[in-house]
């Protein structure tokens, strides 16, 4: 029971006479109520209003996947971390790519364009994956109509209020994953078989400047999954938030928490830490699904706590 007296009823409490601007900044909590902040649970969701909005748009610009008011975010964010987003660009027009992020992990949903990234530049097709490294300035430019989803860690930055590097000491590079050659690595993939540790068959993304920690960036994971017909992914949980982008799979469905998620063409699902959740292909066919985790936030802090229901 609270008292007048409770040390977890107290405000803030401010220096008594600070004889500089630096004491004056000064603030002090206590143990009794630094710890009780009651923040809003990352929502689990499947985004299907934002592809078809894409998919139908004549504006060339972006369609973030929003959730910032739901967890009282002050900045656009899917998760408190990273920000999902839809990127429309019609044929002959260009896009600036330049965002306020470390990193961005794009996919080609369909046509075809030229970027520029720095100096360097690569010619785009459907269903290929690059990676943009942030303060460098990029631009999409199409040669048909043409729609991109992307991964960003934007709110990550917004919330330290921090800038990437750049240069040689930026920890981001430009990488360009052609669909084929994502095709072949698959298919090496599935060549070899699958023990009881692993989870499934997924292909897995890195980079030169990230290949030690097996991830594509520093904080996120970038991975491939695929669920072979009449198939599913047994119940697990990890401690990372987790964004996928519907690639194929009908009839396909997610389960989060105890919230069936249906999959559609294109759709994001969000799947919240530590939220148990699995995934289902009741189709004939091959399911496959892009999945972007601030993963590399918790196998550094040795936190990722992956297990299997």
């Amino acid at each position: 029971m609270s008292t007048a007296n409770d040390m977890a009823e107290m405000p803030v409490q401010l220096p008594r006479d600070p004889a500089s601007a630096a004491q004056a900044r000064s603030r002090y909590f206590n143990s009794g109520n630094a710890f009780n902040i009651k923040l809003p649970p990352v929502p689990g969701h499947i985004f299907i209003d934002e592809p078809a909005k894409a998919m139908k748009s004549d504006v060339t610009g972006f369609i973030n996947c929003d959730q910032s008011d739901r967890m009282q975010c002050a900045f656009p964010a899917t998760t408190p971390l990273m920000l999902a987003r839809y990127a429309v660009v019609k044929a002959g027009e260009t896009l600036d790519t330049t965002l306020p992020n470390t990193a961005s992990i794009w996919y080609v949903i369909k046509g075809s364009a030229d970027l520029t990234v720095g100096g360097e530049g690569a010619a785009l097709g459907k269903a290929d994956v690059f990676l943009l490294p942030g303060g460098v300035a990029s631009s999409i430019t199409a040669r048909e109509d043409s729609v991109f989803w992307a991964v960003g860690n934007d709110p990550q930055l917004m919330f330290d209020a921090s800038a990437p590097a750049t240069g040689a000491e930026a920890a981001v590079q430009f990488v360009h994953y052609p669909a084929d050659e994502i095709v072949h690595q698959l298919d090496v993939v599935y060549s070899r078989n699958a023990n009881e540790g692993t989870s499934g068959h997924a292909l897995i993304f890195s980079a030169e400047k990230t290949e030690a920690a097996r991830n594509i960036t520093p904080t996120m994971t970038l991975s491939l999954n695929t669920l072979k017909p009449n198939s599913e992914q047994p119940p697990h949980k990890h401690n990372s938030a987790a964004i996928t982008l519907v690639v194929a799979g009908e009839p396909a469905y997610s389960m989060v928490a105890d919230q069936k998620c249906d999959w559609s063409p294109w759709a994001t699902l969000v799947t919240p830490p530590a939220a148990k959740h699995s995934h289902h292909n009741d189709g004939n066919t091959r399911a496959e699904f892009l999945i972007v985790q601030d993963g590399g936030l918790y196998y550094h802090a040795r936190t990722m706590g992956f297990e299997f229901y």
